[in-house]
């Protein structure tokens, strides 16, 4: 066996035909590490001739849908029978939970799994079986190993129609030399998965779990993004009892969709009713509490949003929220200083959200705002009062998409919706001028 000599940068997975100081890709400094390939004699590649665009049935690519309603729509309708899809999320998330419950999810519904796991024995997946799965479905198997080619031949003996890897950066191939988690190692097993759920000699979808980084974003390259059809996203720590999954890349369907779980002794279980689930129902109001209609992907839900307003005793008061971005969170405030009159220059503001949902949509800006005022003025809002507005710099209101979906879910909660029917020209300083 032949052994070809590159040099690959370790940060982005730039190749170079020899050594170099710095990567001309990314710009880093003592990256470029030499890389051994084993080459073998080359097999001839059967040609597959084109076809018209016209002439594909949409019948080659089907989905393979499943019981659990929310993965399913995070997915687009169901998973893609030849899709590769990659899971990520924090260390105790649940990703491996959630996963060994959708294999037998698809195996009870007839489907050959294969569970390919580098990281746990197979004991220990037994071991969460026994805790989560009631009965364990007959066509799941396990394989416990980190050699991808093994997984890969067997995932063909068995016929499987869903692979998953977990984790992808804990597999290697044999082709490479270096230690399993390189840039180089992670896109060979991406791309040897990818070119067998594709082009294998029968369709088949892959799951790959993909680690976390201190900063959130999923390890590795961004090349392994491009080189899949899903990325998902598993929002939540080992302390919060709530999981949202969201698609974060989607060919096959809308990016941005979500589903709620709640972690419990036995597993995830999805919660199809999220405004029952965000909201604490009070026989009144209570000050620094304002209720919000959101969106996310297809979704509409009510959440609460609360603050806390402190007098501050240093030069720089705190600013705080875990749920929304900082400079967002001055804006507002500055806002409610100029346009409302409300003086926050010596306060200490903390924003947060019941359940810890993330406030990315400007039609929130209203229940933040009103929250705080609430907390300022100490007068509570009305219970049956909802908002959904976006707030200009001027402070005047401004339209929300998605009117109808947003009227539609608080009416059937037994809200009174406010921001979306106000009329052109209304300013946020008239509405906060209600709880004066």
């Amino acid at each position: 066996m032949k052994q070809k000599t590159t040099y690959t940068c370790s940060d982005c997975g730039a190749t170079y035909p020899r050594w170099e100081g710095k990567c001309a890709q990314c710009g880093s400094w003592g990256t470029i590490e030499e890389t051994i390939i084993q080459q073998g004699t080359k097999k001839p590649t059967a040609v597959v001739p084109s076809k018209k665009l016209i002439d594909i049935s949409t019948e080659e690519s089907t989905r393979i849908p499943s019981p659990v309603a929310g993965w399913d729509e995070v997915l687009g309708g169901g998973m893609m029978a030849d899709g590769v899809t990659i899971l990520t999320a924090r260390p105790g998330a649940g990703k491996s939970t959630l996963l060994l419950q959708m294999a037998a999810q698809y195996a009870t519904s007839g489907k050959n799994v294969l569970y390919a796991s580098g990281e746990e024995s197979a004991a220990q997946i037994r071991a969460r079986a026994d805790r989560i799965l009631s009965p364990i479905p007959q066509n799941i198997w396990l394989f416990a190993t980190t050699d991808l080619d093994a997984v890969l031949a067997q995932a063909e003996d068995i016929h499987a129609d869903i692979l998953i890897v977990d984790s992808i950066q804990t597999f290697r191939t044999q082709e490479h030399t270096q230690r399993a988690g390189t840039p180089v190692q992670t896109v060979a097993c991406t791309e040897k998965i990818v070119q067998h759920c594709k082009s294998g000699p029968q369709k088949c979808a892959a799951i790959l779990v993909g680690h976390m980084t201190k900063n959130d974003e999923m390890a590795g390259l961004r090349t392994l993004e491009h080189m899949v059809d899903t990325v998902l996203l598993l929002e939540g720590g080992d302390m919060d009892e709530l999981r949202m999954l969201r698609s974060t890349k989607n060919r096959f369907g809308q990016t941005g969709e979500v589903a709620v779980f709640a972690m419990e002794h036995t597993g995830l279980r999805e919660i199809t009713d999220p405004s029952e689930h965000f909201i604490t129902h009070r026989d009144k109001g209570v000050i620094g509490s304002a209720k919000a209609v959101i969106r996310e992907g297809t979704r509409t839900f009510i959440i609460e949003v609360e603050s806390l307003v402190s007098k501050s005793y240093s030069p720089y008061p705190i600013r705080i929220s875990e749920n929304m971005s900082r400079d967002r969170l001055n804006t507002l405030l500055s806002i409610l200083e100029e346009r409302a009159g409300l003086s926050l220059q010596d306060k200490n503001v903390i924003i947060k959200t019941t359940g810890g949902v993330r406030l990315t949509e400007p039609a929130s800006d209203l229940a933040v705002m009103m929250s705080v005022a609430s907390s300022i003025l100490k007068t509570s809002i009305p219970e049956h009062v909802v908002y959904a507005a976006e707030v200009g710099l001027t402070g005047e209101l401004k339209r929300v998409t998605y009117e109808k979906q947003r009227m539609k879910e608080a009416q059937r909660l037994g809200y009174t919706l406010v921001g979306i029917d106000m009329k052109s020209g209304r300013t946020v300083s008239e509405i906060i001028r209600v709880l004066k």
